[in-house]
């Protein structure tokens, strides 16, 4: 029962936004509008469940339905932003072990974002969940741009962490270490994706 109760959040904010319109241009506005009027709606409230399920937004709506909301819009845009770090996210809370150990893999590669993270040394599977609530209770609570550079610098700790693994890899297993090597690839992409947005955010020019 309550997670039927929680749907119409998304639904009520994007059937708002769309008013009637289908078209592909519509669509794109309807999903920057639905991702400011989520922080905005969080940022206006003082209560505490607002943010709580704004946080749990992919738990309770699903990923699959947010992806056909923002999963196409500008990696460096507000809904392109918060697309991210609902995935990454997901990632964290599904797996955390490996989350924890590709971080701890990356530690000392990268020093000053690791002190961005904010993560404990050693990391652990309950520390980088925490983190991922953290960064997205940060967006809709603190300072946006400050929850994007957390985010990023955990994303490109854990890129260099799949670096070191992936060279640990490559004799056993060379294909193995080619899909970790990727994976840091694409992790790295979207820290200086995330980068960029908080630096647009202080600059008032994220859409």
């Amino acid at each position: 029962m309550a997670a039927r109760n929680r749907r119409p959040l998304l639904r009520a904010t994007l059937g708002a936004h769309l008013a009637g319109e289908v078209d592909p241009i519509a669509t794109t506005e309807a999903a920057r509008g639905v991702a400011y009027a989520l922080v905005d709606r969080a940022r206006d409230s003082d209560d505490p469940e607002v943010t709580r399920r704004l946080v749990r937004l992919a738990d309770d709506q699903g990923l699959d339905e947010l992806a056909e909301l923002w999963a196409d819009a500008p990696a460096v845009s507000l809904p392109g932003a918060l697309w991210r770090l609902y995935l990454l996210r997901a990632w964290v809370q599904r797996d955390p072990v490996s989350a924890a150990r590709q971080f701890g893999a990356g530690q000392g590669r990268v020093l000053p974002r690791e002190v961005v993270a904010g993560l404990a040394d050693p990391p652990g599977p309950d520390g980088v969940r925490d983190l991922a609530d953290a960064v997205l209770t940060g967006v809709f609570e603190g300072d946006l741009d400050v929850a994007l550079d957390r985010a990023a610098a955990f994303c490109w700790v854990v890129a260099g962490g799949r670096a070191v693994l992936a060279d640990d890899l490559d004799d056993a297993d060379s294909a193995a270490a080619d899909r970790v090597t990727r994976g840091g690839h694409a992790l790295a992409r979207t820290a200086d994706q995330l980068a960029a947005a908080a630096r647009r955010w202080r600059a008032g020019t994220l859409t």
